[in-house]
């Protein structure tokens, strides 16, 4: 009867020391994927993007990850392609089994990937800002920057305060350039624009002197360019070339120091509408994003001794997105998190406060934006 009891207690004793073993084991880590321009065209673009996510992970998971979970980053390299993108993306979905995808780059990528996230039903976060990418809204998809009409709208509304009436407008022939002429098309009318001449560009553009000289014999007052792609520089360096007087406008795409760098002395006076990230020090304290704006500057320029763009700051709001439906999920189930991240509100990013809900999956509101001026070589809040 001894040795019975003492049997017992053995196998006891034996199983109280498994449960503690097991419930000691480390938990599977969070695969989450993400799908950047990190080499080619757009590389001004992923390339921080790529960055700011993987400083973001090691950051993350060096606090012990999410609900005791490590965050296993999956990083694919587009090359801006969206042949790459979609396959790239089923790679992600089918064979990592990730939970959700944060980008892709470009607006092109982000609308054939809409479709096939839906269809799989996995959780897109783009980085892209085309609002087709959320307009109609479709369950699975979300984004992180601004919408396109918002910039359209900044953009006019300075016209009409200078008195500007007739522009012209170029943009590259991408989903961000189509997209972006759409808005400024549709939106002119509203406050007293003709758009006199409009013309696209091809994205691997190396000259526009023939494109811009057309727009020069309309005697336009101001023109607007909209893409993401290098010829931003080449616009501003062929008007100085033409010695254009029309005021030169860029769309957010602009949010890079590199294109004034690229543009030199040319980049003088572009006016473009963008985040606050470019005066995170000048906020006052009351703006809920300045505490992660200046944190977000700060870790960046630390880690990479460069100046952060608000295109990784497009990726740093996707990450983080997908952290906190995760963590209001408690699960790491797809279609919860979905769930979740149309319940996320007053969350702060560096594109403003994002408010989703079911019929808003961009969560961001027109004063999302400044106007800035580059003055020096150097970006400007313009007054």
């Amino acid at each position: 009867m001894k040795k019975m009891s003492l049997f017992f207690k053995v196998c006891i004793i034996f199983l109280v020391v498994l449960a503690v073993l097991f419930s000691c084991k480390a938990k599977p880590a969070i695969k989450i994927g993400a799908v950047f321009a990190v080499t080619g065209p757009a590389s001004y673009l992923g390339a921080p993007e790529e960055k700011t996510a993987q400083m973001l992970v090691e950051e993350i998971n060096a606090k012990g990850g999410i609900n005791g979970q490590k965050i296993e980053l999956i990083v694919k390299d587009t090359q801006a392609s969206t042949e790459k993108a979609i396959s790239l993306a089923k790679q992600l979905i089918e064979e990592d089994k990730v939970v959700a995808i944060i980008g892709p780059t470009t607006s092109g990528e982000s609308m054939k990937l809409k479709e096939l996230c839906e269809q799989a039903q996995v959780p897109l976060i783009s980085c892209a800002a085309a609002e087709d990418i959320v307009i109609p809204v479709a369950k699975f998809v979300f984004k992180t920057p601004q919408k396109d009409s918002f910039a359209a709208k900044w953009i006019y509304e300075d016209m009409k305060k200078k008195g500007i009436k007739k522009i012209g407008i170029v943009a590259s022939n991408t989903g961000f350039g189509n997209g972006g002429l759409a808005q400024l098309k549709a939106n002119a009318a509203d406050f007293g624009i003709e758009i006199v001449i409009s013309e696209t560009y091809d994205k691997a553009a190396t000259d526009l002197t023939a494109l811009l000289t057309k727009i020069q014999a309309k005697n336009v007052q101001a023109i607007v360019n909209w893409s993401i792609e290098p010829a931003q520089a080449i616009i501003a360096k062929n008007m100085k070339q033409l010695k254009m007087t029309a005021q030169l406008y860029q769309s957010h795409g602009f949010g890079n120091i590199k294109y004034v760098e690229a543009a030199g002395d040319a980049a003088e006076g572009i006016i473009f509408p963008c985040g606050r990230m470019f005066l995170a020090d000048k906020l006052p304290d009351s703006d809920p994003t300045k505490k992660l704006l200046v944190d977000y500057v700060a870790k960046y320029k630390s880690k990479f001794n460069e100046d952060p763009s608000t295109f990784g700051g497009h990726a740093y709001d996707a990450l983080n997105i997908v952290v906190e439906a995760i963590k209001i999920a408690k699960s790491t189930e797809r279609a919860q998190i979905r769930d979740a991240i149309e319940k996320i509100n007053n969350f702060p990013g560096t594109a403003g406060v994002f408010n989703f809900t079911a019929d808003d999956h961009n969560g961001l509101s027109m004063d999302s934006f400044k106007m800035f001026i580059v003055k020096a070589g150097k970006f400007e809040l313009y007054e």
